[in-house]
């Protein structure tokens, strides 16, 4: 990478820090379309791209990742989140058995945080609850204190067992850990609803909707803002 690719490659990335992505976005793109082969840049752009949605851009993923793939800066760590990226491509375009077996070869050779917590959720999606519990149990043992794979188990158990007594300590560690994690917030605010707490399942999910959502979320904005709009109905409803 020439000495100004790099400042374009570290504006770009400043930009998308301060949460200005539509910026950041016109930068990374002007890189690609120079050619530029680097994964300090397609792996955060291919990020954005991800949570911008939408057919065309998970198509785009999948080709500049490929690209990625031979970058000179490419090194295990960014290969393990190329792979997630790649997946959660594959995931969102209709393709999850695909999606699962490519994170499958990467744990097989190097388990790491980010496989457990994609791979948790993915076999949640298939809708296995024996496999999703038991990998799920064992991201577990991996690290207790990491708020995506307590939250894995939660809806393993809340989701495809339907034993929401169990899930709900997972559910609150997690938020315990993370306070702002939008799937965890949502399903709480799903036991607050349950038990008439209206008033603080809506600050759940007001808090939810002020964060990042991911492409592994199961909680979508649309999801979170249905749910909040139920919660002032009733509120309107009882006055």
């Amino acid at each position: 990478m020439g000495f100004f690719d790099g400042l374009k490659t570290r504006k770009a990335m400043i930009l998308q820090q301060k949460g200005e992505l539509d910026a950041a976005m016109r930068e990374y793109e002007a890189l690609y379309q120079s050619n530029v082969i680097q994964a300090s840049y397609l792996l955060p752009y291919s990020v954005l791209l991800l949570k911008k949605g939408g057919e065309e851009n998970y198509q785009k993923v999948k080709e500049i990742l490929k690209k990625a793939e031979k970058a000179a800066d490419m090194n295990q760590e960014k290969r393990q989140q190329l792979l997630m990226n790649y997946a959660v491509a594959n995931y969102k375009l209709g393709e999850l058995g695909k999606a699962i077996g490519l994170l499958e070869a990467s744990h097989q050779k190097a388990p790491c945080g980010i496989t457990y917590q994609a791979l948790g959720f993915l076999y949640i999606e298939t809708g296995d609850a024996e496999k999703a519990l038991q990998y799920n149990l064992e991201a577990l043992d991996y690290d207790e204190e990491d708020p995506i794979v307590l939250d894995n188990l939660a809806q393993t158990y809340y989701r495809l067992l339907n034993d929401h007594e169990k899930a709900l300590p997972y559910f609150q560690k997690a938020h315990e850990i993370k306070e702002t994690q939008i799937d965890t917030l949502y399903f709480l605010a799903l036991y607050d609803i349950e038990a008439g707490r209206k008033k603080e399942a809506a600050e759940k999910l007001e808090t939810a909707l002020q964060g990042s959502f991911s492409p592994l979320n199961y909680a979508t904005k649309e999801r979170v803002t249905e749910l909040l709009k139920q919660c002032g109905e009733e509120k309107t409803e009882k006055e």
